[in-house]
């Protein structure tokens, strides 16, 4: 990687980090009970036993790893990891709040694991993978610190013309400054071809599961400030108004009303090979 690859890396990171610490309280409130079907199905897909050592990478507030912990036992233990001190300050809390004892929160990368070669029995990933910088590196990191025929879960959102809510952050993106590093956001993983083979290169073998899962919001006010509060907030008024009538004409052209979020999710499973 060039010095300038580097340079736009931790810019990327910083930015990232900026993103989901503003975003922590709004995901806890907001965003967890919405995504619950989807923390279900990851969690479902990775047929944990008593005993296991997991990772919930990209673990946020912590859905996915207080959903595990009872699975594993106390004789197991889950890890989470993520970028976000915020959002790992509020994972902590509701792991104490459920007073799960087999259960610890680091802060790291999924570019940089913080755990040792072939620790984990499991690697579970809820809608991170389409934020990660270096997938590929990514990839290796989840092949490196899985045991050889550990199980890998990940979810990612569709496209836009299958995911509503790909299609209301996109649309609402499209007002808003590029991020300072492509290919990441909430559509960057539609395809999933080559994160598969990047897995696959790595030394997991895996293929994509579909399930139409969805939520819903009570009118286009509340879905816009929890879907694209963060993403705007930065811009003018003028520009923002723009994006709020865009994505009000796209997405509610018969008035405000309730919404249903039909959201297509595409998830990875896979193996670490032997």
């Amino acid at each position: 990687m060039s010095m300038d690859d580097e340079g736009r890396e931790r810019q990327g990171l910083t930015w990232q980090v900026g993103v989901w610490d503003r975003i922590s309280q709004t995901y806890l409130r907001e965003i967890d009970s919405r995504f619950a079907q989807v923390v279900e199905k990851v969690v479902e897909r990775a047929d944990l036993r008593a005993g296991q050592r997991v990772l919930d990478l990209g673990a946020g507030t912590g859905s996915v790893a207080v959903r595990a912990a009872p699975l594993v036992g106390p004789e197991g233990e889950v890890t989470g990891v993520d970028i976000s001190p915020e959002m790992l300050a509020l994972a902590q809390q509701r792991a104490a709040a459920s007073a799960l004892t087999n259960l610890r929160f680091l802060e790291g990368r999924a570019e940089a694991i913080p755990a040792e070669d072939a620790s984990f029995d499991a690697v579970l990933t809820c809608l991170t993978m389409m934020y990660v910088i270096d997938r590929a590196a990514a990839a290796r990191e989840c092949a490196r610190v899985l045991r050889p025929g550990g199980r890998f879960v990940a979810s990612v959102w569709a496209g836009p013309d299958r995911c509503d809510i790909v299609l209301l952050q996109q649309t609402a993106g499209r007002f808003a400054p590029a991020p300072p590093v492509p290919g990441v956001g909430p559509g960057a993983l539609a395809d999933p071809a080559p994160f598969l083979a990047q897995l696959a290169e790595a030394g997991i073998d895996a293929h994509v599961e579909t399930e139409t899962l969805g939520f819903d919001f009570p009118d286009f006010s509340s879905a816009w400030e929890v879907l694209a509060g963060v993403t705007t907030a930065d811009l003018s008024p003028e520009r923002k108004e723009e994006a709020r009538a865009a994505v009000r004409a796209l997405m509610w052209p018969e008035g405000d009303r309730p919404r249903h979020f039909r959201n297509v999710t595409q998830f990875i499973v896979g193996q670490r090979r032997s």
